[in-house]
């Protein structure tokens, strides 16, 4: 169990200093028009591209989950015991915490980096309303989450049901991941994940943080209906544990 849980905590590490990291110090860097900022089309990328090499780099171990709510989801739909949920859950949050810390001191080392707390997006973290990139309401932001976390879910568990094709599970994920920040970056700036949430939220300022309750709320309701909803679908393998 400990290797487990440091897997967890390795990789969910990594998707929030990849995913968030590539939004803080790459998105715009150099300012507006700058060639060589990545822009949202490219932390969405970032952030597949970390599920996508943290699944085949980890999965193995601990299933790969990096996500209290993919954790849920799993659990609902049959794949992942309800003991170990816990225990997952922490190893995850803690490695979203360490890689916001990590991320605060990197940036903080530029004379540019001035972090406006009363900003949408600030430090890469998830909002609505005025914390929102696109100024969505609270009622858009937490439909957006549910819905785009049961569908990662739906692809998580046909990706790794045992008639799908061997190994290509994470690039299926990872994509997946990608497609919904394409969708949802302007909405709440892509949580579908409490320890993604958490582990910038807590260096963003009050704003974030007071409503990181929804970051938690809609993801794990998305996590668990999307788990319930492909265990209607069809049957599952009992030995099957794993997210990826």
């Amino acid at each position: 169990m400990i290797k487990r849980l440091g897997a967890e905590f390795i990789g969910t590490f990594w998707l929030v200093l990849g995913g968030c990291g590539s939004a803080v110090l790459a998105a715009n860097f150099g300012g507006d028009g700058n060639p060589l900022g990545i822009g949202f089309l490219g932390v969405a990328f970032a952030f597949g591209l970390t599920v996508l090499t943290g699944a085949y780099a980890l999965g193995h171990i601990s299933g790969g989950h990096f996500n209290p709510a993919v954790s849920f989801g799993l659990w609902a739909g049959g794949r992942f015991p309800a003991r170990d949920l816990a225990l997952y859950i922490v190893a995850q949050v803690l490695g979203g915490l360490f890689a916001g810390f990590i991320l605060w001191q990197i940036a903080s080392g530029s004379a540019a980096f001035a972090p406006d707390p009363a900003a949408a997006g600030n430090f890469a973290s998830n909002g609505y309303g005025g914390l929102s990139p696109g100024g969505y309401s609270v009622a858009a932001a937490f439909l957006c989450e549910v819905v785009m976390t049961a569908m990662f879910l739906v692809i998580i568990m046909g990706a790794t049901h045992s008639r799908a094709p061997v190994g290509f599970a994470p690039i299926a994920i990872g994509l997946g991941l990608t497609l919904i920040h394409l969708i949802s970056i302007p909405v709440t700036n892509t949580s579908v994940n409490p320890a993604r949430s958490t582990g910038v939220a807590l260096f963003a300022g009050s704003g974030a943080i007071s409503q990181l309750w929804l970051f938690w709320l809609a993801p794990i309701l998305g996590g668990l209906l999307g788990g319930m909803l492909y265990r209607w679908l069809g049957p599952e393998r009992p030995d099957v544990v794993g997210g990826a």
